[in-house]
């Protein structure tokens, strides 16, 4: 008996259910003495196929936020443009850079208004002149949580303990992104759905900074991109 075929066939023959497509990773975001950082992996998964290595799963909705996206890719691409569409009428109208707190309650807003469409779990982290630096979580289901560091994904189940040990409040720049870094480390070490190059995002008062490490070099470069 011949299996249905569903999704599209690519040019190497390869189907893949583009309604099902998921991003089969780990990411985080934690607050540090100066500001924020997040950082993902790189590997996007449609079942057991890796349909590409090289996600960029940071995605910037304002000059001072930026969130993490896990779960299905067109849910949460979709729910990060209409955020970043939001926040930037939120600047024109009201003269100034929207707070973390704003682009959390967007999110949620559309997470939990739309939770049994959308398979969507967001980490949002920025730096704001006034509050300094926040992260929230919005889990499955369109919780919102404050906290000072967060983790999301497939591959975060295998970092609770190393996050735990290892997580110290107000750290530097140098030694958050060594935190950050190596938990990410871990996760790809141990779950099949999470691999590639991690990326990383620093926002400070002097704006973001992102960060490139590679598999071939141990994750230790080459850093700056």
């Amino acid at each position: 008996m011949e299996m249905p075929v569903t999704g599209m066939l690519n040019e190497d023959g390869i189907h893949i259910d583009m309604d099902h497509l998921k991003k089969g990773e780990v990411n985080m975001a934690i607050t540090f003495a100066g500001g924020v950082i997040l950082g993902a992996d790189s590997r996007t998964t449609t079942g057991a196929y890796i349909a590409n290595r090289v996600t960029d799963k940071l995605t910037r909705v304002s000059d001072t936020i930026w969130c993490c996206r896990s779960g299905s890719a067109a849910d949460t691409q979709a729910v990060a443009d209409i955020v970043t569409y939001h926040l930037g009428m939120y600047a024109t109208m009201e003269g100034e850079q929207p707070t973390v707190g704003v682009a959390a309650s967007l999110f949620q807003e559309l997470c939990y208004g739309n939770k049994e469409q959308l398979s969507a779990g967001i980490i949002i982290a920025g730096h704001h002149p006034s509050h300094g630096g926040s992260v929230y979580s919005i889990p499955l289901g369109g919780s919102l949580h404050r906290q000072s560091y967060a983790i999301g994904g497939s591959g975060s189940t295998y970092i609770y303990g190393y996050c735990d040990s290892y997580w110290k409040e107000n750290m530097s720049e140098t030694d958050g992104i060594g935190f950050v870094k190596g938990a990410l480390r871990e996760a790809i070490k141990w779950d099949g759905s999470s691999g590639g190059v991690i990326r990383m995002v620093v926002l400070t008062d002097k704006g973001a900074k992102r960060l490139l490490f590679l598999p071939d070099q141990g994750y230790e470069g080459p850093g700056d991109m």
